[in-house]
């Protein structure tokens, strides 16, 4: 073996060790619950935890919203910068990348502040304003994630040459962006999407200081007070994000089929 790959290889083997090492001890102190010997009993206890089911299924439906509503905001957006507006690029970036730079704590406040019950818009005094307001700040907070990803996808394909080809077949913008672009940049879509549900399903802070019952203020209340039960938690969070991993390899390949029955219908319907 070549000096140069033999150094490769090592750098794989201690990069999996880094990683591998601390997941194989979590995973081991997570069965460690019994005395004397190994068990699954705390991830039986987080099962069978009433909240444990309340907050995470709380937070995949705030996650599912919190992508479609991304995904409602970005694509647009980031299609018609790259098509109409290329000088708005380096501004657009610029208000996207505005999350990362201001704490969410900010954030929250600035919502309490403007939507209160006392003010004109009060969204926090009732539950269900409380939530879309969670919603909003778990947009804002995926926002830079969902961009970027996005953005890439269009920037792989030549979207001037797809608008214009099927403009020239008779459809309407809003039909080449559902049925032509979306389906090319399926994969970015699904990159940032998955991206957006590890945020919602592990944030804290916007969850914690709305008094919502998420998943993140869950976690962070079962490791301050229980000692195995958060070992196994970080092993489902693990497997849930290996399990979007996965989707997003599922869904994400494969050729776009659909762009191109658009342009066959388009096309077999044109004289």
């Amino acid at each position: 073996m070549k000096p140069a790959r033999l150094l490769s290889w090592i750098v794989v083997c201690l990069g999996a060790l880094y990683f591998l090492l601390p997941l194989y001890a979590t995973f081991q102190f997570s069965l460690s619950m019994l005395r004397g010997q190994w068990t699954f009993e705390a991830y039986r206890v987080v099962f069978a935890d009433q909240r444990f089911q309340d907050t995470f299924l709380f937070s995949v439906v705030c996650a599912l919203l919190t992508i479609a509503l991304g995904t409602l905001l970005v694509v647009p957006t980031a299609y018609w910068v790259r098509l109409r507006l290329p000088r708005l690029k380096p501004y657009v970036e610029f208000v996207t990348l505005l999350p990362l730079v201001i704490p969410p704590i900010v954030l929250v406040f600035g919502y309490l502040r403007l939507y209160n019950s006392s003010s004109w818009l009060p969204f926090t005094g009732t539950v269900w304003g409380t939530n879309v307001i969670l919603v909003f700040g778990y947009t804002v907070l995926a926002l830079p994630y969902m961009y970027r990803a996005v953005d890439t996808g269009l920037q792989a394909i030549d979207i001037r040459t797809l608008t214009e080809a099927a403009e020239s077949l008779g459809a309407r913008r809003s039909s080449i962006l559902w049925s032509v672009i979306l389906p090319n940049v399926r994969a970015a879509v699904l990159s940032g999407a998955f991206l957006t549900f590890a945020i919602v399903i592990g944030e804290f802070v916007l969850a914690s200081l709305l008094n919502r019952p998420a998943f993140g203020p869950y976690l962070q209340n079962v490791g301050a007070n229980r000692a195995y039960e958060p070992a196994a938690l970080a092993m489902i969070a693990f497997a849930v994000t290996w399990g979007c991993m996965v989707l997003l390899h599922l869904a994400g390949g494969g050729t776009p089929g659909r762009a191109r029955a658009f342009f066959k219908r388009r096309a077999g319907a044109t004289p």
